[in-house]
């Protein structure tokens, strides 16, 4: 009796812990995992990232507009720089959320608590350093946005920084790109980066090694008036290994599936928003058409760019952009009406250009773009220049799934080859930085260029034979935006940062005119690339 009473006590005990076990279980969501791997975290970090960026609102709204991509067919006062600012607090938030994604897989990678295990998605060290690549080009992109920003002590809330100082950006950008060397300096490329979840590279450590390098030269030549050393960092670069084709750029490829569609996709054929048509100043210069209106001359008057029929679609039969910077009041139907209207309630791929279909790759860095650049270090090197053109050209026929005769690549630049020096090549990286309104709208913020940008009391249209100036909302100096302002939530959410660097602004008030650090240009030396 005894015996079996043992026997009962100890399959009750057994019992009891299984049935806690199975209610720990019951408890668990399935939903909310304890543990994210890291390739999981690269995934939805990078997708986040992307969708941030290019979408109807941060692009769609700010950066095509200020880059004078897109005009606006309906809230026109956004393109006359009067910012919403719940936007502009959301997106502030959103894309600190997504840097700290790649701050914690350095992390995950480097705590002897968690490295191990992180390893089964990849090489730690080539992990480390494509969060390291990656947080620094989404570093830039909030720095070219807003100026000084937290950096240096942000994402360290765990070690009791409740409130990170803003790095002025002649320290930040010198220690981004010292981020990229160390990242370089980590990368094995005999081992995959990761085994899964990379939606860039697949995993490939050179290519990532490649990706970093011509991000440092990107770097470098925002530097270019302010750091002496910008050419040795390109050198090194150089050294290093950068791109060398169109095969190594660096770009993420959205899905035909939903629903991961790109969100220029989104916005117009699920949200079925219409908002947007490329600008007649843009369409202007693809057409090879001077600004008779405000008589600027265009560098290449009377030569079709290829690229425009890739990049727009006709209207009647007639490539037509939509004026740029009208009152909402003054935007007729009529006007509205002229210029392409990519919107259908019923998608065809065929109608749209192809920055607005599903499975769009949008690119965070091409090798066109280091062609341009390189062609700049070396003085506005004509050869560079050339394979720069001829890069950008082969790039967007390729996204748009064409073909294009060599000859008529090879027509065109003779057509824009006569001259290569600070504005041609200025204006050639322009036109191929298109859809990257960030980048295309700093570049014109450190040369001046191109030309053809609508300033403030510059002509926008003609109604009625009434000229219509272009009067922005908020002060910019007669000039396109510096900046953005930083959002009102930092006041109360980082108050010491926040001031401390309004202080540091022109006029110390929170503006859209002070400039960053490396755009000094001047009224008497508007365009400092030609030096």
């Amino acid at each position: 009796m005894k015996t079996f009473n043992k026997i009962l006590l100890v399959l009750c005990t057994i019992l009891l812990i299984v049935s806690c076990q199975d209610m720990e279980d019951l408890n668990k969501n399935p939903n909310q995992p304890d543990k994210v791997s890291t390739a999981t975290l690269l995934t939805g970090a990078q997708k986040k990232m992307m969708d941030y960026i290019y979408d109807t609102w941060f692009s769609g709204r700010q950066a095509l507009p200020y880059a004078q991509y897109w005009s606006q067919r309906n809230y026109t006062e956004e393109d006359r720089y009067q910012i919403r600012e719940s936007v502009n607090n959301n997106y502030f938030n959103h894309l600190y959320v997504t840097a700290g994604n790649y701050v914690l897989i350095e992390k995950m990678n480097t705590d002897e608590a968690t490295k191990s295990e992180a390893s089964a998605y990849g090489n730690n060290n080539n992990q480390i350093a494509v969060a390291k690549i990656l947080k620094v080009w989404l570093m830039q992109v909030i720095a070219d946005t807003w100026g000084s920003v937290p950096y240096s002590e942000a994402f360290k809330l765990n070690d009791g920084i409740k409130y990170p100082k803003y790095d002025d950006l002649d320290v930040l950008y010198p220690q981004l790109i010292e981020e990229l060397d160390q990242a370089v300096a980590l990368i094995n490329e005999d081992e995959v980066a990761f085994v899964s979840g990379d939606r860039i590279y697949d995993g490939d450590a050179s290519k990532w090694k490649m990706f970093a390098n011509s991000l440092k030269c990107r770097l470098a030549v925002r530097l270019s008036k302010v750091d002496p050393n910008w050419r040795t960092y390109i050198d090194e670069a150089l050294a290093s290994g950068v791109f060398t084709s169109n095969d190594d750029e660096a770009m993420f490829q959205y899905s035909n599936e939903a629903p991961n569609e790109c969100y220029f996709y989104r916005g117009f054929f699920v949200d079925r928003r219409n908002d947007f048509s490329i600008t007649k100043p843009f369409t202007d210069l693809l057409k090879g058409q001077r600004d008779t209106l405000n008589n600027k001359a265009h560098p290449w008057e009377g030569i079709v760019d290829p690229r425009l029929s890739v990049y727009t679609t006709p209207r009647g039969g007639k490539y037509i952009g939509l004026p740029y910077g009208l009152p909402s009041n003054r935007m007729t139907s009529a006007i509205r009406n002229a210029a392409p209207s990519w919107y259908s309630p019923i998608y065809d791929p065929k109608a749209a250009p192809v920055v607005l279909r599903k499975d769009f790759s949008v690119p965070l860095m091409t090798y066109a773009e280091l062609c341009f650049i390189l062609s700049e270090r070396n003085n506005w090197d004509r050869d560079w220049y050339e394979k720069g053109i001829r890069a950008s050209i082969e790039h967007w026929y390729a996204l748009d799934g064409r073909t294009i005769d060599q000859a008529l690549i090879d027509d065109y630049i003779d057509d824009v080859n006569n001259v290569v020096n600070a504005e041609t090549v200025a204006t050639q990286k322009y036109i191929h930085l298109y859809m990257q309104g960030t980048e295309a709208w700093s570049e014109y913020r450190r040369t001046g260029y191109p030309l053809t940008m609508l300033k403030p009391g510059e002509y926008s249209y003609i109604v009625g034979g009434e000229k219509l100036p272009f009067e922005p909302l908020s002060e910019t100096k007669g000039d396109l935006p510096a900046r953005v302002k930083y959002p009102t939530n930092e006041s109360t959410l980082n108050p010491d940062g926040f001031n401390a660097a309004i202080a540091k602004l022109q006029d110390g008030v929170n503006n859209y005119y002070s400039k960053m650090y490396w755009d000094v240009r001047t009224a008497a030396n508007p365009h400092p690339a030609n030096q």
